[in-house]
C-alpha cells in the first residue's frame, strides 16, 4: 500500500488520490491505518470525530479520487452537492463478459443482502434508489473496460450493480470470482471527479490514471 496523494488542496477542501488497501475511516472489524489517520489535521468539518471531513467514501480496495472537507462550511456544502447528484463521479471498471449494449443505465435499488449483510443486493434490506450509467470503452476477449458514472452513491454500488446484471468486476472477491488476471482486488478506480467549489463556485475537475496493478491486469486481459 502506498500513501494517499494530494491532488489539490486549499483552505476549504482537498482532493485525494487514495491507494487501494487503505480504508477511509475506522470501522468495526477493520484495523490498521486509515485515510483519516494519515491525513490528520488536514481534515475538518462534519461533527463526527471518527470521520472528520469525509463527505463520501471509497471501498478499501477501490483506488482513486475523493473529495474531503477542511471546514464545517465546506463539509455542509459539499454534502449538499453530493445529495443533489451535482458531483460527477466517474469510475473505470473491468467487467467479466460483454454487455448487450455499449451504453446503458442500471436503475435498481440496493440494500443489504438478506443472506450476507456485508454485501449489497438489488431489492435487499432497506433498499434505496441506485442508478449507474455505463459506457463500454473497449471490448476485450473475455472482458470489457467500462466507464461507470454514479447518479447515486450507495455502498458497493458499481460492484453490486454489475454483478446483478451478470457482469461482476474482474477480481472482485465479494461479488465475483477473485484472482482474475492476477488481481488481488476488484478492478475499480475512481478516475474523474467534477464539482463546484463549495465557497467560490468555481467549476473543478480532476483525473487520475490507472494504478500499476490495474494497468497490468488490463494488459493481461487484452492478451488472452
Amino acid at each position: 500500500m502506498t500513501e494517499p496523494r494530494l491532488v489539490h488542496t486549499d483552505e476549504w477542501l482537498a482532493v485525494v488520490d487514495k491507494p487501494a488497501g487503505l480504508i477511509v475511516h475506522a470501522a468495526p472489524g477493520h484495523s490498521g491505518p486509515t485515510l483519516v489517520g494519515v491525513l490528520g489535521n488536514l481534515l475538518g468539518g462534519g461533527g463526527d470525530p471518527e470521520r472528520p471531513g469525509i463527505v463520501h467514501r471509497l471501498d478499501k480496495d477501490t483506488s482513486g479520487l475523493m473529495i474531503v472537507a477542511r471546514t464545517d462550511e465546506a463539509h455542509r456544502l459539499l454534502g449538499a452537492q453530493i445529495k443533489s447528484h451535482e458531483v460527477e463521479r466517474t469510475y473505470l471498471a473491468l467487467i467479466e463478459g460483454h454487455p448487450r449494449s455499449r451504453t446503458g443505465v442500471i436503475d435498481a435499488p440496493l440494500g443489504r443482502d438478506y443472506r450476507a449483510p456485508e454485501r449489497r443486493a438489488v431489492g435487499g434490506r432497506a433498499a434505496r434508489e441506485a442508478r449507474t450509467r455505463s459506457t463500454v470503452l473497449e471490448l476485450l476477449p473475455g472482458d470489457a473496460l467500462v466507464e461507470a458514472r454514479l447518479e447515486t452513491g450507495r455502498t458497493h454500488q458499481v460492484r453490486a450493480h454489475f454483478a446483478a446484471i451478470g457482469h461482476p468486476l474482474a477480481g472482485d472477491p465479494r461479488y465475483g470470482p477473485a484472482g482474475r488476471h492476477g488481481l488481488s482486488r476488484q478492478f475499480l478506480h475512481s478516475a474523474r471527479l467534477g464539482f463546484r467549489h463549495p465557497v467560490t463556485g468555481e467549476a473543478l475537475e480532476f483525473e487520475s490514471g490507472l494504478p500499476s496493478d490495474l494497468q497490468e491486469a488490463l494488459q493481461r486481459a487484452r492478451e488472452l
